[in-house]
This record gives C-alpha cells, sequence and structure tokens, in this order.
C-alpha cells in the first residue's frame, strides 16, 4: 500500500531504517534519493538519481514510481527507528480520513538525550517554509502526480510547493502520538536557527519559495497586488513630530543605556520619550525617575491595567495624548546605532510616504561586539511583493516604527511575542511598509535574553500564535479580494 522514499548518502544507518520499515506488511516498495551515482544500493530497494531532495523535479520522479500507492517521503538522512505500529497507524489516519497528507510527533535524541518533540497542528496559515512536519510524510495516492502535472519549476521549493498544493483541497492532518525517533542533525539554538532565511547564503532557496509560495497565494485568492493606499502625512496635527516607545518590565540593567540611545538623537524635530512602566519591581522605576528629573522629554507612564504584555503597552503610550505623529519602537535591551536613527526613520515616512518604517540591525552581545548572524536587513522585503512574502516569513524585522493616527485605529493586539508581526501584517493589507537598509539599531544578546534559546514548548506556542496570525491575515485578504472585484 506504501511507497517509501527516503534520501540515502551511503550510511549504515539507513539500512537499519530499511529493515525496520521491511518489517511492515504495508511497505511495497523502498527507494533511495541519491545524489551521488558512485553509491550502491541496499538490497531489495531501488535507487532514484535526484538533483537534490527538495526540488520539483525530485517530487516529478518521485510521482512516476509511486503508481496508486499511498507515498511517504522521509525528509532526512537521518538514523530512525519505528514506534509499535507506526506504519500501519500512518496508515490508517491517512486511509480512513482521505487526508492529503499525515505527520506526527516524535522522539529526539539530542546531545545523546531522547527528549520529546511534539509538533504543532497545520492550519490554512501555516504557511512558512519552515513548519516543522517532523521528519515522516505521508501523501494519499495520486496527490503528487497531481502537483507534477501543473507547471512547477522549484529547484528547491519542490517538497514546499508540494504541501502548499496539497493544503488547497485537503486536509493535513497531525497525528498527536509519538511514532518515530530520530537524530537531531541542528543542534544550534533557537535563537540562531531563527535567522536563516535572511542568511545570504540562503537567499537562492529562498527567492524560490517566495516564487512557490506566491503562487499559493494566487490560486487562493490571497496575493495582494502592488497597488497601496497613500497617506496625506500633513493631515494630522501633532504637538511632537515623534515618540520613542519603552515597554518595559525589570530591565534595571539596560534601560539606562536605552534611554541614553534616545536622549542623544539628533533632529531636526521635537521628539519624546515614552516608557510604559509594566509595574517594575528591581529598580528599573527609579532609574527611568532619574532621567525624568533631568529631562522634560521622558514620560514615565505607568498602566491601571495589570493585565497587559507588550503590544498592551504600546497601545498605552500611542493612545496617550503625548504621543507623537509618529511611533518608533526601541526594546528595553537594546539601543540605536547612532544619533541620526530617529532622523532616518521620520525621513523615511515622508520619501517613501508609507504608514510604517522598518530599519535594519546588527547583531552584538552586552558590550556591542558583533556577533552572528550580524545584519538582519530583511532584504527579501521589496515593494511590489513584500507584503505576500511577509505571510511566508516568521517576521519583518527592526526598528520598526508606525504612523499613529494608523496605529490607534489598527492598535496592537495584547500579546508579548509577535505583537509587532501581527501589526505589520495588518498595515501591510493596504499600505505601502517603507525600508531602511542601512544598520541603524543595535539588537543586544545577553545571558538571560528571552529569545537566545527557546525550549520546544514554549517554540511551539510562539509559532502557533504566528500561525495563527497568519491564517487571520490571509482570511481578511480573500475577503479584501473578494470585496474589491
Amino acid at each position: 500500500m506504501i511507497s517509501v522514499f527516503l534520501p540515502y548518502g551511503g550510511y549504515d544507518h539507513t539500512k537499519k531504517t530499511v529493515k525496520e520499515l521491511r518489517s511492515s506488511k504495508l511497505v511495497a516498495k523502498i527507494f533511495l534519493l541519491v545524489t551521488d551515482e558512485s553509491i550502491e544500493s541496499i538490497e531489495e530497494c531501488e535507487i532514484l538519481y535526484v538533483d537534490n531532495f527538495n526540488s520539483s523535479s525530485t517530487v516529478s520522479k518521485i510521482a512516476e514510481r509511486t503508481e496508486n500507492n499511498f507515498t511517504m517521503i522521509i525528509n532526512q538522512d537521518n538514523e530512525f527507528s519505528w514506534g509499535q505500529f507506526a506504519v500501519e497507524r500512518f496508515y490508517g489516519v491517512a486511509n480512513s480520513t482521505n487526508a492529503g497528507m499525515v505527520y506526527s510527533d516524535y522522539y529526539e535524541v539530542k546531545n545523546g538525550e531522547k527528549v520529546l518533540h511534539p509538533v504543532i497542528d497545520y492550519q490554512v496559515g501555516s504557511l512558512r517554509d519552515d513548519f516543522n512536519f517532523g521528519y515522516m510524510l505521508l501523501f494519499k495516492p495520486g496527490l503528487l502526480k497531481s502537483f507534477s502535472s501543473k507547471p512547477n519549476n522549484y529547484p528547491y521549493a519542490g517538497i514546499y510547493g508540494l504541501r502548499l498544493f496539497t493544503s488547497v483541497e485537503n486536509e493535513i492532518i497531525r497525528i498527536p502520538e509519538v511514532l518515530y525517533t530520530t537524530t537531531e542533525p541542528d543542534t544550534r539554538k533557537s535563537g540562531a536557527k531563527q535567522f536563516d532565511y535572511v542568511d545570504p547564503r540562503n537567499r537562492e532557496v529562498q527567492v524560490d519559495m517566495e516564487i512557490a509560495c506566491t503562487n499559493h497565494l494566487k490560486q487562493i485568492g490571497g496575493y495582494l497586488s502592488p497597488n497601496f493606499i497613500e497617506i496625506d502625512l500633513q493631515n494630522e496635527k501633532f504637538e511632537y513630530e515623534a515618540s520613542v516607545i519603552i515597554p518595559i518590565k525589570n530591565r534595571v540593567n539596560t534601560i539606562a543605556d536605552a534611554i541614553t540611545s534616545v536622549l542623544s538623537q539628533k533632529t531636526k524635530f521635537s521628539f519624546n520619550l515614552i516608557i510604559v512602566d509594566n509595574f517594575s519591581n528591581d529598580g528599573t522605576s527609579e532609574k527611568i525617575k532619574e532621567f525624568m528629573e533631568k529631562d522634560e522629554r521622558v514620560i514615565h507612564l505607568i498602566p491601571e491595567r495589570n493585565d497587559l504584555g507588550i503590544g498592551g503597552c504600546w497601545n498605552e503610550a500611542i493612545m496617550d495624548e503625548r504621543c507623537g505623529k509618529f511611533a518608533a519602537q526601541l526594546d528595553s535591551d537594546d539601543i540605536y546605532a547612532g544619533d541620526n536613527t530617529l532622523q532616518s526613520i521620520i525621513d523615511a515616512f515622508y520619501e517613501q510616504k508609507c504608514g510604517m518604517v522598518i530599519g535594519t540591525y546588527k547583531m552584538t552581545d552586552f558590550n556591542l561586539t558583533e556577533i552572528p548572524p550580524g545584519i538582519i536587513d530583511h532584504k527579501e522585503w521589496t515593494s511590489d511583493n513584500g507584503r505576500n512574502n511577509a505571510l511566508r516569513i516568521n517576521g519583518l524585522g527592526a526598528p520598526r516604527a508606525f504612523y499613529t493616527p494608523l496605529l490607534r485605529e489598527i492598535k496592537v493586539p495584547n500579546v508579548s511575542y509577535g505583537e509587532d508581526y501581527a501589526v505589520g501584517l495588518a498595515i501591510s493589507r493596504n499600505y505601502q511598509i517603507g525600508r531602511i537598509y542601512d544598520p541603524i539599531y543595535l539588537c543586544r544578546r545577553w545571558e538571560g535574553n528571552s529569545d537566545a534559546e527557546l525550549d520546544i514548548e514554549k517554540q511551539n506556542k510562539y509559532n502557533i500564535y504566528k500561525d495563527r496570525i497568519r491564517t487571520i491575515e490571509l482570511l481578511s485578504r480573500i475577503e479584501k479580494n473578494c470585496l474589491d472585484k
């Protein structure tokens, strides 16, 4: 009933995987995906030479060999062991539900320790190409042939395109059970992995992923052409041209640097600094008051509510009557790269006639020494397709700044992760987002930093939220396109 395809680099562990697969009566054939023609086959397996494991031409070759069977694709040349009746469980769920694709939780062996790796449920907004399905994907009969019959030519995004194609008319089902164990080949911290999609070395791959995602959005009615509502930035009068917003809680060791970097800005306009102090109790509040006594531009805002996340603190600031026409972000851990950062941001609003501006930042340690991956410029954002590609990537960059009347209308989700991404998606639905590609912001990583290393539960929690934000935005764009017809 099942044809299995797995990458093979000539390693002995693949023979063990094949042996376990052979123990299931449901496995009809096993194909080894090989890029090196000098590699010899494993007994009772068929060699399938491919250009790379993820191209659409590889998917087409797999489709030619599946006949009318279910297709299982193992997407990594790892060492695997199967759980009890795991193949039967994959097949049973796929067959009884007519799902387009089925995947499951798994155990991973990482640094010699076996740990649970639960994955998350797929939803319509799960468009990011790094969505973790695990390593075993089971597709229903005929699906790969249907995909291969379309004009798909993806050198790197074949499997990604297949998954998007599958989701259009089929259910993608997660089995919330551990069905196999594998080694974890990438042992980097989560804080390092999250920047892979902006690594220049991956640019060619990312362009291919963008093309696949854009084609998918066009197919389902979620694509937005580069037509934007132009904002009249002279329409509103404010006492201050700009406000820098710092939401904060218990950052006594970093807040002084952040405040100093703001007050040292040289601008042609008036600005203030609104610090929303979310009930700090470590001496942060006292630090802020020291600056207030010396500079009237510093506003120390303590909310009346005690249920606010970072987004809620932003709402407190932008709704305050002292907020300027433009609201610029600065995290309490970070600093501006120079004394012209704020001027550059406000200039970009007028030059690019946009509702939001996103800059470029440099990763540093606490002593401001550059650390990998260095400069994060998000050059994948283009004026014609940036807002479509934004549904695929996992962040929009920093620092961020907003036209305050627009942000007051949209408002910021009252959460402490992904709130900026949600707002950026919502703004880009109708308005252009301006970009600054020079590094104007220093993002400091230090011991205890919340993004340095996340456990799997928190990674899943954050990814579920961002996928939900994408789902809401995608459905909103589909509705917009229907109304605009």
